[in-house]
């Protein structure tokens, strides 16, 4: 498990299942072309990472080769082997290639409902095999940005209660998704993004054993996002406004004027 410094911005993208299998890698190879010459992404200013459906990993991984584009899945069992029919464990992920696994979304609670026990066993599950747990945690509806706090490290709290015990340090990402934000025709206020991600930051670095951790923002994140807040997270988690690869673009220049505003003059 890597534990050097990230870098400074970390953008994710979901696809969820709005593509399908030759529009997913179509879209991974305009991705791939941006990545692979875009100066925030080949100067290790921004980390990319996109997480396809899980029929499209192997050929999108394929495609994302020598890019610095790294894949993961939307889900993963709790289990590692045995006899669950339709699931795919942190093993298989691994071994096609997988960094990362998203693990906890609204949606996989709303609609499958998963609660903290297996969203907890999940995040487990990433760690034991090598994959970076893309966390998502948020308020189920709206409140001050002090409350969300609040009840979001709260949150976090108990879904990395059993992870990782005995190991050494292990990074997770976390997405901070307000839940009444996805899918809003607007992300949350910059206030309220900046004071939850500021109170996550400060729990995990108290706690040593996550060291190297990020936290993001997602929940109607787009391009301007990271312009707006400057600087004050460490990234965004995208889905439907990253449909289009020029967007992508576009969140990558934010993130090297960032870098570029606060590097000194005479270290450019």
């Amino acid at each position: 498990m890597r534990t050097a410094a990230p870098p400074a911005v970390t953008v994710g993208i979901s696809l969820k299942m709005y593509f399908g299998h030759h529009q997913t890698l179509n879209w991974c190879r305009r991705v791939a072309e941006i990545a692979g010459r875009h100066p925030a992404v080949t100067g290790g200013v921004a980390e990319l990472f996109v997480l396809p459906s899980f029929p499209t990993l192997v050929p999108a991984g394929i495609v994302l080769a020598g890019s610095s584009v790294r894949t993961g899945a939307q889900d993963l069992a709790a289990e590692d082997a045995g006899p669950y029919t339709g699931e795919v464990s942190g093993a298989q992920l691994k071994e096609i290639g997988c960094a990362y696994a998203e693990v906890g979304h609204a949606e996989r609670r709303r609609l499958f409902g998963e609660g903290d026990t297996v969203i907890a066993a999940k995040t487990a599950a990433a760690l034991r095999h090598g994959l970076t747990p893309v966390l998502c945690v948020g308020e189920l509806d709206r409140t001050s940005p002090a409350e969300a706090a609040s009840r979001t490290v709260a949150e976090l709290g108990r879904l990395l209660a059993t992870a990782a015990q005995d190991a050494g340090p292990t990074p997770v990402v976390v997405a901070y998704e307000p839940q009444w934000a996805i899918g809003a025709p607007e992300p949350a206020s910059a206030d309220h993004i900046r004071t939850v991600c500021a109170e996550l930051t400060r729990w995990l670095a108290g706690r040593p054993r996550f060291a190297g951790s990020r936290v993001i923002y997602g929940g109607s994140a787009g391009p301007g996002l990271l312009t707006g807040l400057g600087g004050d997270v460490g990234g965004l988690f995208l889905g439907r406004f990253a449909h289009d690869p020029a967007a992508v673009e576009r969140i990558l220049d934010e993130a090297y004027a960032l870098h570029a505003a606060r590097e000194p003059e005479g270290a450019r």
